[in-house]
């Protein structure tokens, strides 16, 4: 869903730590009066991406004056009960028998997005803002955009409360997001400082950031810095 004209109430940005979100929270905080996040522990592998969240937050907060709070929500123990997927269990990656690589963790943006909507009201938030992208991604049904239109038009029926879902990157790929964070003036923090990398590799630094740079999001990132660099 593409960002429409900017609601009253301010924003509530599902913010993991990694480069899409972290170039969705530079957006919103230069469209919104009122901007706060929220994060997800759910048993990620890649949980060093909570801590890079909280130094992208510190540096955004220098840059903008509107970031609000903070709400970190602790979802480990019901997602583990849902049973195990490559991007919360050490298995190697790969593509499952439904078509679907194994790192797809069913329902997480829609529990997500149900956690987000159900804060957003007790905080008086009207706005919804996630990096999801029909664009470049892994297939996940949970990113496309008729699925977030859905979930919105059923989010504001049960909270009978209208919200908005936004959506930047929906329509941008890879290399535009660079490309954006880059108009936005965060490039550097970006590429420094989020994390995408699925196995959670901090070790290796590569002119895009972090990561292993095998894993299929390591390869998406790489392969979107080289269209960036090559356009600009």
């Amino acid at each position: 869903m593409n960002a429409s004209p900017t609601p009253p109430g301010g924003a509530l940005v599902l913010f993991s730590g990694g480069q899409d979100s972290a170039t969705c929270l530079a957006d919103a905080l230069t469209r919104h009066q009122r901007v706060e996040t929220i994060g997800f522990h759910y048993g990620q592998r890649h949980a060093v991406e909570l801590e890079c969240r909280q130094v992208l937050r510190q540096d955004f907060a220098s840059r903008f004056g509107n970031l609000g709070p903070d709400h970190l929500i602790d979802i480990s123990h019901s997602m583990a009960a849902l049973g195990d997927t490559a991007m919360t269990s050490e298995i190697e990656i790969e593509i499952g028998a439904s078509g679907l690589p194994n790192t797809f963790v069913p329902g997480r943006n829609l529990l997500f997005f149900t956690y987000a909507a159900a804060l957003a009201w007790r905080r008086d938030l009207r706005c919804l803002v996630g990096g999801m992208c029909e664009t470049d991604y892994s297939g996940y049904p949970d990113c496309r955009d008729d699925t977030l239109k859905a979930l919105q038009a059923t989010l504001n029926l049960g909270l009978e409360r209208r919200l908005v879902i936004e959506t930047p990157l929906m329509w941008r790929d890879k290399a535009a997001t660079f490309a954006m964070a880059r108009d936005l003036g965060v490039l550097e923090v970006v590429i420094e400082h989020s994390h995408t990398c699925y196995r959670g590799d901090r070790t290796h630094r590569h002119e895009w950031g972090y990561g292993c740079g095998k894993c299929p999001a390591c390869e998406l990132r790489a392969d979107g810095y080289r269209r960036f660099i090559c356009a600009a």
